[in-house]
């Protein structure tokens, strides 16, 4: 692609083909793919990604909020999408654009499925959530028998699936506590196929989950972070490609005394003659301000330029004493050379908040 004139975010499509093949290489022909697409594809565009991802043969998307789902029907988004995180307010848009709602406590089960039948819902598709351990979301074990109460007794609903989240897949300091979810899970399953007298698709890896648990890929995964380009290790981040490229460009050049400060609250002072570079980007694009004082960084001209005193809100200085550049010349705040996980990590942070935060005032580039 040409050089950046401003700030763009480049999605390159033949990376996310490259990244969903190689983790559908590792499951199973007849496991089902479900692609995670929520906060706009990780900060990418949720429209052309999921769009691509469907024409590749993905069996199902999910997003966490019903806005996001809404807007992927409004796309042409046809596949199934579950609603991770729904919430009581949106439950008659979720049957109106026919998304799947998973169901995480017995309050939610009982709104729900009141406003199903008040629709005259006949199997309307809802994904139960049981909690293995993550303690964020979900059913228990004992929750069982008061669910199959609930639903036995009403025409309205049919559970489309059961499933939990791993919390640490990608740790293998946890592999116990992991594979102990594992079996947690399976007891679940085991328990509902006894109560319920059928069995509903199963899933529980995560990207993490997928690369080192093959015996929990069931009947279906879900990946998120490794279709963007990241395999939580620095072993499995060879086989992927990190789809977006964040760039923009130099503003400005000034030359700074000794002794003089340099941006807001005056929060770097040089201690000899340097050079700065000022960059169209900040912390209301994405890059907070843990990465000022030297921590972040941008590559101009395939050389480090970290970042000097504090980001501002729409703007970065950085230290270009050592590169030859000028006004006008191309900067790469992260791409798939130097990746958006090695500028987290160097701000004590992961790459999942990184390029999830990207604004959308950010004009996004398609590469197809």
């Amino acid at each position: 692609m040409p050089k950046a004139q401003e700030t763009v975010l480049e999605i390159d499509l033949p990376a996310l083909k490259h990244n969903f093949e190689y983790l559908k290489s590792k499951i199973q022909k007849d496991t089902k793919f479900l692609a995670v697409v929520k906060a706009f594809a990780y900060g990418s565009d949720a429209d052309d990604i999921a769009l691509y991802l469907q024409d590749l043969g993905v069996d199902y998307f999910a997003v966490a909020y019903t806005s996001e789902g809404v807007s992927l029907r409004n796309a042409g988004i046809t596949k199934p999408i579950l609603i991770l995180h729904p919430l009581p307010i949106s439950f008659e848009t979720i049957i109106e654009r026919c998304l799947e709602p998973s169901i995480y406590n017995r309050k939610v089960l009982d709104e729900f499925l009141k406003v199903a039948s008040d629709k005259n819902q006949i199997k309307y598709p809802i994904h139960l959530k049981f909690n293995t351990g993550l303690n964020r979301l979900g059913f228990d074990l004992e929750d069982l028998e008061t669910i199959y109460s609930k639903i036995s007794t009403s025409e309205a609903i049919h559970i489309k699936s059961i499933f939990s989240h791993l919390a640490a897949s990608e740790d293998i300091k946890e592999k116990e506590f992991t594979e102990h979810q594992i079996k947690w899970f399976k007891d679940i399953t085991e328990r509902f196929t006894t109560v319920f007298k059928y069995k509903p698709l199963l899933h529980l890896c995560n990207t993490s989950g997928i690369l080192n648990y093959p015996e929990a890929h069931l009947d279906m995964v879900r990946s998120g972070i490794g279709l963007y380009g990241f395999g939580n290790s620095e072993k499995e981040n060879k086989n992927f490609v990190p789809i977006a490229k964040l760039k923009s460009v130099i503003s400005q050049i000034h030359h700074i005394a000794k002794g003089e400060t340099v941006g807001y609250n005056r929060a770097f002072k040089s201690e000899a003659s340097i050079t700065t570079a000022t960059i169209p980007i900040g912390h209301a694009d994405g890059i907070g301000r843990q990465y000022g004082q030297g921590k972040g960084f941008v590559i101009i001209n395939e050389k480090k330029a970290p970042i000097v005193g504090n980001v501002c809100m729409d703007m970065i200085m950085v230290n270009i004493t050592d590169i030859d550049c000028k006004e006008g010349d191309e900067v790469i705040i992260f791409d798939s050379a130097h990746t958006a996980e090695n500028l987290a990590n160097a701000a004590n942070t992961i790459s999942y908040e990184l390029i999830s935060a990207i604004s959308q005032r950010i004009k996004r580039v398609i590469k197809k």
